[in-house]
């Protein structure tokens, strides 16, 4: 039985810099900040239970993470400093974050602005 989905070989928290960078095993290597996983996260707090009911994650620029907790071998539980800690990344679901990045930020900043707030500069 093949694997043909990527699985993470290296899983590196910057806290100075809020990334978090991860490789996997097809050479994919992806620096994901911390702002940007927790406005993505795949928790019912911030998906909803269904279509349109995600929400939208505001104040989130100084956000970083203070734990990355394994699930399994197929996933990480990340705890973030502003207390979330629901969410569960599954390899494939910080694979699809990473190689979307720019389209799912640029969505985000859309987002934002559709819904009058301003994305504060980080501190």
């Amino acid at each position: 039985m093949s694997n043909d989905k990527p699985t993470p070989t290296e899983l590196n928290l910057h806290q100075k810099s809020r990334t978090l960078e991860i490789t996997f095993d097809d050479g994919a290597r992806f620096n994901l900040p911390c702002e940007y996983l927790r406005i993505y996260s795949p928790s019912a707090e911030v998906r909803g239970h269904g279509p349109g009911q995600e929400v939208l994650q505001v104040g989130k620029e100084n956000v970083n993470i203070t734990k990355i907790e394994p699930v399994g071998n197929y996933a990480v539980c990340l705890h973030f400093d502003d207390e979330h800690n629901t969410g569960i990344y599954a390899w494939e679901t910080l694979y699809e974050l990473g190689a979307n990045y720019e389209k799912y930020w640029a969505e985000y900043l859309a987002a934002l602005e559709q819904a009058g707030h301003k994305r504060q500069s980080p501190s």
